[in-house]
């Protein structure tokens, strides 16, 4: 896995974009929208998203100890998915409390969205 760090997303940018059904993206679109991709893309944070766009809100204390890796390293992969638009967080005392960003989810939704196949094509 690289060490580099993900660019923070331009969130209207994502909406720019028509399903990939319709019509392919151009460079600038990839560009916009692959680092939410690559976000998702790892085991850990695939499973802290799952795990915090499953309920309204969930505090940092609940996630680390579903995982057999260290506070920081979860700390990291939290750092991602705030960094690419993925999702919000709130810092209420000492803790950090995450949710979702629905609106995001929605538009990369839409993004993969594929038409059923008509009689014709099957």
């Amino acid at each position: 896995m690289s060490k580099q760090s993900l660019p923070v997303v331009d969130l209207q940018a994502v909406a720019c974009c028509s399903p990939i059904a319709v019509r392919p993206m151009d460079a600038e679109q990839a560009a916009v929208v692959a680092p939410m991709f690559k976000a998702l893309g790892d085991p850990i944070r695939l499973r802290l998203m799952s795990m915090i766009a499953s309920v309204p809100e969930i505090c940092v204390c609940d996630l680390t100890p579903a995982f057999d890796v260290s506070g920081p390293t979860i700390s990291h992969h939290l750092k991602v998915l705030r960094e690419t638009g993925l999702v919000d967080a709130e810092r209420r005392g000492t803790w950090v409390w995450y949710r979702v960003r629905p609106e995001v989810f929605r538009q990369l939704g839409a993004l993969l969205d594929v038409p059923a196949a008509t009689s014709a094509d099957a």
